[in-house]
């Protein structure tokens, strides 16, 4: 249903009409539109953020339905912008920008915060408590460590891990009693702040876990595949700039040992002639004093 046919069956308030004209405009004067939602996000993130990034990013919340009516609006200039509308469950916050998606979101990648862990959360990554002194002292807090399966000994009037231990797995759901326990050990296994569900690119469509890379191992696996291509060109002998050095040295290389075995006197290549000449002519005499010629 439109706004114009939602005004038509009843007054729409006047705030309502002046939001989705502002969040139309937004979603054509920009290239790149994301969203994000707002679980776990605190209002001091997002105002930090603001000022953060005031010259390049826009940060917008509003209600689903204000943003749907916007979008349809929109899409009649944008292509397949409409195709946001999928993702507007739940409280969002609406992220407008030229900047490249995935730069936007390594840049909100990097300024997630650590939390406590809360009965239900899913663990993002694999959870460990580390080996060492947890600084509780001993009594029934030993059972409950040995139920979540920490190896531990007294020591020094301490209670201490024994070994580095996962207590729960990537995509596991944390327990109450999982979570109480890192609570007490001081670890904060949940990352805060924005994650992108999804973002629009200048037609294109982008899904939250496309736009989720990591630097280190694309880095990695950027080196290989150059270093991979390097050495396929050199042994095809494919001449680019980075590959003709190695090329012209194998080449040269190559020419000068042909001359060598053809036995061609040339000047690059007689101190070799010379050396295997000499060479030969001492097998041959060592061969003929053997048979007993001198």
């Amino acid at each position: 249903m439109s706004l114009t046919v939602l005004e038509g069956k009843k007054k729409v308030k006047e705030w309502k009409k002046q939001e989705v004209e502002e969040l139309t405009k937004l979603f054509e004067n920009y290239r790149v539109v994301a969203i994000s939602s707002l679980h776990k996000v605190k209002t001091a993130q997002i105002q930090e953020l603001r000022k953060r990034f005031r010259n390049e990013v826009k940060f917008k919340c509003s209600k689903n339905t204000l943003m749907r009516f916007a979008l349809k609006k929109a899409s009649e200039k944008k292509p397949k912008i409409i195709e946001l509308e999928k993702y507007l469950e739940g409280p969002n916050l609406l992220i407008f920008t030229n900047l490249n998606p995935f730069k936007l979101s390594i840049l909100f990648e990097k300024n997630k915060i650590n939390l406590p862990a809360s009965a239900g959360d899913i663990a993002p990554e694999d959870i460990v408590v580390p080996e060492g002194n947890t600084g509780l002292t001993p009594g029934p807090i030993i059972s409950e460590l040995s139920e979540i399966g920490l190896p531990t000994k007294i020591e020094g009037g301490s209670i201490w891990i024994t070994r580095d231990t996962v207590v729960a797995r990537k995509g596991e759901v944390i327990s109450y009693k999982l979570a109480s326990i890192l609570s007490r050990l001081g670890i904060k296994p949940i990352k805060a702040g924005l994650t992108l569900k999804v973002a629009y690119e200048d037609g294109l469509i982008h899904p939250g876990e496309v736009l989720q890379i990591n630097l280190e191992k694309t880095f990695e696996d950027l080196k290989e595949a150059v270093r991979s291509a390097y050495n396929l060109a050199v042994n095809a002998c494919y001449p680019t700039p980075e590959t003709l050095p190695v090329l012209l040295a194998k080449a040269v290389n190559e020419a000068k040992s042909l001359m060598v075995n053809a036995m061609v006197f040339e000047k690059e290549v007689l101190p070799a002639l010379l050396s295997k000449s000499y060479m030969e002519a001492l097998a041959l005499s060592q061969k003929l004093g053997e048979k007993g010629f001198s």
